[in-house]
């Protein structure tokens, strides 16, 4: 719907606003599932396990609070704990007890996890250049990068109280 807003109305979707979403919409979904179905083929891992795997990798000695690792994977606690235990089960990730904070626990990448990363990465890189980066200028990239920035912020806003799923 495409009215234009009157007093205590919905200020709805212009046509083209309601155009650029649904192609966003597409594009995010369609993006998701490739990079999904490509590191399923060749690394036997979803993409969020990607995600946290390199996570790991880049925190300081390969390790970081459970809480720290739901926050920068946007997800759930509950959903953290589930993937970090699959992880566990292949060996590519251990729990650990945070010795600063007798309640927390630590998620480390091992050796083994590591190495499954390194096999992985040329061949997600080459995916996420090939859907995404391949096709743009270089003007579209940094256009890109502030978009979602922009987004970043409005849905990740500084402070408390925020419905955000790593909070739940």
């Amino acid at each position: 719907m495409t009215t234009a807003p009157n007093a205590g109305e919905p200020r709805w979707l212009t046509a083209e606003e309601q155009r650029v979403w649904r192609s966003y919409l597409h594009a995010t979904t369609l993006l998701e599932d490739s990079l999904d179905r490509q590191l399923q083929r060749d690394a036997g891992m979803p993409h969020i396990y990607y995600g946290l795997l390199v996570q790991l990798a880049e925190a300081p000695r390969r390790r970081l609070r459970m809480t720290e690792l739901a926050k920068d994977a946007k997800i759930t606690r509950s959903r953290l704990s589930h993937a970090i235990a699959r992880l566990e089960r292949n060996g590519w990730v251990r729990r650990e007890d945070c010795p600063s904070d007798k309640r927390g626990q630590n998620a480390c990448l091992t050796d083994q996890g590591f190495d499954v990363l390194k096999k992985a990465a040329p061949g997600h890189v080459a995916a996420v250049r090939q859907a995404i980066f391949d096709r743009l200028s270089p003007d579209q990239v940094r256009q890109l990068g502030e978009i979602t920035r922009i987004m970043t912020e409005t849905l990740q806003p500084d402070g408390t109280g925020a419905d955000l799923p790593w909070l739940r």
